[in-house]
């Protein structure tokens, strides 16, 4: 099962490093990570998505976030009501025959082409982690050439 937690933190050198030494010691790979400073320059917000069928060890990772210095909160949102997102950047093969067929895939998904240049676009999407299944599998017929992600955000 996906966890998605954030933590509030004091944005000081070391802090992501020992948050993440939390998980590897744990034998738990960060599926996204997610770090940004907030309206307080001070402090930042980090997004946390990890693949964890043990709630005890989970559990355990939460008490140990909330015993670090420079934490100031921890939240799972796997039960709580929240809002999450995802941004992608997508570099596909493109020619000019195929408009009408990307335009029809785009405003589907509501994605936008935001560059093209000679065989080439640039496709640009946040949504919800299935919404973002769906429009990389019909954007496949085109060729994907490159795929940046910017990891899950959540606000509850």
């Amino acid at each position: 099962m996906k966890h998605t937690i954030s933590v509030l933190v004091e944005n000081k050198p070391g802090v992501l490093a020992r948050i993440a030494g939390l998980f590897s010691a744990r034998g738990y790979n960060i599926a996204s990570l997610a770090v940004s400073e907030t309206q307080d320059p001070t402090v930042s917000y980090t997004t946390i998505v990890v693949e964890a069928e043990d709630e005890k060890i989970l559990e355990q990772i939460k008490k140990q976030l909330n015993k670090l210095i420079d934490v100031i909160t921890v939240t799972d949102f796997t039960k709580k009501e929240h809002v999450d997102r995802e941004l992608i950047l997508v570099k596909i093969n493109y020619s000019f025959k195929d408009k009408a067929k990307l335009e029809s895939v785009l405003n589907k998904h509501k994605a936008k082409l935001i560059q093209h240049k000679e065989d080439t676009a640039i496709i640009e999407m946040t949504g919800e982690q299935g919404e973002i299944k769906d429009l990389l599998e019909e954007l496949r017929q085109f060729e994907i050439k490159e795929l940046v992600r910017t990891g899950r955000v959540a606000m509850g």
